[in-house]
């Protein structure tokens, strides 16, 4: 999957960072866990979940216990999640498009929202919903994100609209205002600016009207400062 509005293009799209061994990698969670990190989070990790499933093991032996997080645009393989099952803590998901065509024309991914579907089925199936300790930190379970776009309010509604019917209306979900043109946006009219503040408050009140329980109160507070200017 290759976004043209990918407001990390600058590392994505080239080649950085250094290889390391699996026990070098082990030694960095624990570096993590020793300086007061919440969790571990592989970020887009599909590629290298071999070498994830290598450096575990190393790294419970030098003491891990912080949540592993697998942060994701959910265009994963079923194979890839389901051999990280009882590895991952927390799945960390977005869900960008509804529609083939929106997927294939700003992704170059027309089966994105099919593949995304079954990825976040079966993360779900794996870790159930977010639960959070007592401090409010998340333990376990799964956290869907989802960036509003100028000019697909529809799809946000479709996208959240499964969610509740087919994942769960107890899904922790983070309605995200931030999106702005960035990469190669601007050559596609839709995209080319931020979403209004009346677009991204119809998709928050979208969610609640539907009963989703559980959308993540920074979207909300957020949300409104970052757009109202």
């Amino acid at each position: 999957m290759k976004c043209v509005f990918c407001q990390n293009w600058d590392i994505s799209h080239n080649v950085t960072g250094y290889e390391i061994s699996p026990k070098e990698l082990a030694k960095l969670m624990i570096s993590l866990q020793e300086e007061g990190c919440h969790n571990i989070n592989f970020v887009t990790p599909e590629h290298v979940v071999p070498q994830i499933l290598e450096a575990i093991p190393y790294a419970i032996k030098m003491g891990l216990k912080i949540p592993i997080v697998y942060n994701t645009s959910a265009y994963d393989s079923e194979e890839s999640l389901k051999i990280m099952e009882g590895i991952v803590d927390i799945y960390m998901p977005d869900f960008k498009f509804w529609g083939r065509e929106s997927s294939r024309k700003f992704l170059l991914a027309p089966d994105y929202p099919e593949t995304a579907k079954k990825s976040i089925k079966e993360m779900h199936r794996q870790v159930g919903d977010l639960m959070l300790d007592e401090r409010g930190i998340a333990k376990r379970g799964i956290l869907l994100r989802h960036l509003v776009m100028p000019n697909f309010v529809n799809e946000s509604k479709k996208i959240l609209k499964w969610v509740k019917d087919e994942i769960s209306e107890n899904t922790f979900i983070n309605i995200m205002p931030q999106y702005r043109p960035e990469f190669k946006a601007r050559r596609y009219p839709e995209i080319s600016r931020r979403p209004t503040l009346k677009e991204f408050i119809e998709v928050l009140d979208y969610a609640e009207k539907i009963g989703l329980k559980r959308i993540d109160e920074r979207s909300k507070s957020t949300g409104k400062l970052y757009l109202n200017f």
